[in-house]
């Protein structure tokens, strides 16, 4: 069935104000400035060019767009109506979940609710009277954004005036809120670090202050050494385990003095703060060449970003033989790199020179995502390789083992990364252990049983930094729900920090600054820091800013990250346009994020009720690093759109 308008009522009105007012369809409009998920919004089509259709009925007229995202329009006070049908496609076959708003000058005056794939569309009628502003709103349901086509059927205004105009999202300033480290030192990074006995063991005092800076530890282990210029411990630990040895970190210069506790523990579990680092991926893709990782190393260096606890340098997919290329493999059976790796061995220990961590990518499958060679029924012959390069991170892909899996329900996702597991745990030295099979088979409840240190519980984060939406809080909120399963060598996985500048996608060298606002940027570093995530960089690393810098290398945003307690922060209150999580510390303070999901500025507060305290609280803005006085029952803060305040709260007694 072809259906050519909204209803007979619309036609109706349509026809009655033509002679003294205009009539526009949404699609009619300059689209290109709508924000979305996923793709670009599509005139008279869905978001993937099929005709609209919504519970069975075909529509000519409207628009198709993915969620979430938001049209913005300028009105001049004098349009009358919107009208539209808003549901999701059919296309979708029932999947996909999508709710629809409208805010006519800042003010809610529809809400949809969520609309599941297949169900009926809603209707939505708008008075706009003396409206000057209005923004439609496609927001994803609890179960993510995927395939959340978000159909505006027989969409259309009817003004009296000039007709509405889609704007693009307002200019917003990228302010620096993250002071400048004093020129004397201040040790950063983990107050803990874990260590399998007989391993070789790394570390890279992370320090900032003004270089020269001389380094010592009180009560280093027998068996390391520091060299008292680079900050950089080496060496191997062979007291049995489980052993903990509390030493103290120091730093001097002309400018000051630092000291800071560090425990070593020497037992069977690594990880023990989730890693921190960059991956090629999403800057490079199956690009990338020895010569970008070697440059990655040295850059972190160079940009201080070590000096916070950056420490693993990872190549992804691409660094093997693809299809075609034979031979694959070496004697010993292990994948061989490809030309643009010819010394994998003289890079890894370049960046170990560094005092840094070496990772790499591979699949359980016979073949990568991208086409290259993965470790299927080679297992053991690929870690004996990994060993003898000295790798301290891998990435393990599912892509083509789907094909080839064998066993039923949940033992068919473990099988794989059980048997690599067993393997790295075996190996002479510490890898970790990063599962990425994007959630399947609910992974955060099993991934470290099998060996993992840290696990992919979403899709990727990556396809949605090709557009302009912060998809980041879609695949946050849900790997939010996973808190109870993260700690101590085990951590939840939501993928990437994707700000700077980032690859635009597939196939393509060309790479763009990121179009996430100041705001956006913000958030994102404060919930993947409360999620106790995994702190991956996959930007660029030639293409460091000012602002890019301020984001990654805060050193009180990141301590809530690797606080040793190893809490993830927990939900506190969710609601259409607002987040409230919090998460306890190791020292007794509450780090608490307020986020604005809205469209606009406005307040977002929380009461010491939800979170479950009382008393008076000392309070902290930890962007700023600045003192904020004392709350007694509540805290608020206006906030601007899609941004965020990161405290922490200690209790005092005034």
């Amino acid at each position: 069935m072809l259906k050519p308008c909204l209803s007979t009522s619309i036609m109706m009105v349509c026809c009655a104000v033509s002679a003294s007012a205009g009539t526009v369809r949404l699609e009619e409009l300059d689209i290109a400035g709508i924000r979305q998920g996923w793709g670009t919004a599509t005139s008279k089509k869905t978001v993937i060019n099929r005709p609209l259709t919504l519970a069975g009925t075909v529509y000519e007229n409207g628009l198709g767009t993915h969620a979430p995202g938001a049209i913005r329009l300028s009105l001049d006070g004098r349009s009358r109506r919107f009208r539209a049908l808003v549901g999701v496609d059919d296309e979708t076959g029932g999947k996909g979940s999508v709710r629809f708003k409208a805010y006519a000058d800042e003010r809610l005056v529809y809400d949809s609710g969520l609309i599941k794939g297949g169900q009926p569309p809603e209707e939505m009628d708008l008075n706009l009277a003396g409206v000057r502003s209005l923004v439609l709103v496609m927001s994803s349901g609890p179960d993510g954004m995927n395939y959340d086509h978000a159909d505006w059927a027989d969409a259309v205004f009817l003004y009296s005036g000039e007709p509405p105009k889609i704007v693009k999202i307002p200019p917003e300033e990228k302010v620096i809120l993250t002071p400048p480290p004093p020129d004397s030192p201040r040790i950063n990074g983990p107050t803990v670090y874990g260590v399998r006995p007989g391993r070789p063991f790394l570390y890279r005092i992370p320090c900032t202050g003004r270089r020269p800076i001389r380094f010592a530890v009180e009560g280093l282990p027998d068996g390391l050494t520091l060299n008292a210029e680079t900050g950089i411990i080496r060496g191997t630990i062979e007291a049995p385990s489980p052993k903990t040895y509390q030493t103290y970190l120091e730093a001097e210069n002309p400018h000051g003095k630092a000291r800071r506790e560090f425990k070593i523990l020497v037992s069977d579990t690594i990880a023990l703060t989730p890693p921190m680092g960059w991956n090629s991926w999403y800057i490079h893709y199956h690009s990338v060449t020895g010569k970008d990782m070697r440059e990655a190393a040295h850059a972190m260096i160079d940009s201080g970003m070590a000096d916070y606890g950056y420490q693993y340098i990872n190549i992804d997919d691409g660094w093997m033989k693809k299809r075609g290329d034979e031979p694959y493999r070496s004697a010993s059976g292990a994948a061989l790199p490809n030309a643009n790796f010819p010394d994998m061995e003289g890079m890894v220990r370049e960046i170990h020179g560094l005092g840094l961590k070496a990772g790499l990518y591979t699949s359980p499958g016979p073949w990568t995502c991208g086409g290259y060679v993965g470790a299927w029924q080679h297992e053991a012959a690929e870690v004996d390789q990994y060993v003898k390069w000295g790798i301290d991170f891998v990435k393990y892909d599912w892509c083509s083992y789907g094909g080839v899996a064998t066993g039923k329900g949940i033992e068919r996702f473990q099988k794989p990364y059980r048997l690599m597991g067993n393997l790295l745990a075996k190996a002479p030295r510490d890898i970790v252990f990063n599962l990425c099979q994007y959630g399947m088979g609910d992974v955060w409840t099993w991934g470290r049983e099998v060996g993992g240190n840290s696990a992919r519980t979403t899709g990727d984060l990556g396809v949605q930094s090709w557009t302009d939406l912060p998809g980041f809080y879609s695949i946050g909120l849900q790997n939010a729900e996973h808190a109870a399963y993260a700690g101590p060598g085990y951590w939840n996985d939501p993928d990437y920090i994707l700000i700077g500048w980032i690859g635009v996608g597939y196939g393509t060298e060309k790479k763009r600054p990121t179009s996430l606002t100041g705001n956006e940027q913000y958030a994102y570093m404060s919930m993947w820091c409360l999620m106790a995530a995994p702190l991956i960089f996959s930007g660029d690393m030639r293409k460091l800013d000012l602002f890019t810098l301020n984001i990654l290398c805060n050193n009180e945003v990141i301590d809530v990250d690797q606080d040793p307690r190893g809490k993830q922060a927990r939900i506190v209150r969710r609601d259409a346009d607002s987040l409230v999580m919090a998460k306890p510390m190791v020292d007794g303070s509450l780090a608490v994020g307020l986020f604005n999901l809205a469209e606009f500025d406005r307040p977002v507060s929380v009461s010491w009720k939800e979170l479950g305290i009382r008393g008076p609280f000392r309070v902290r803005d930890i962007w700023r690093q600045k003192e904020l006085g004392t709350a007694e029952d509540t805290y608020s803060e206006n906030i601007g759109w899609h941004g965020a305040k990161l405290i922490r709260m200690w209790k005092t007694t005034r």
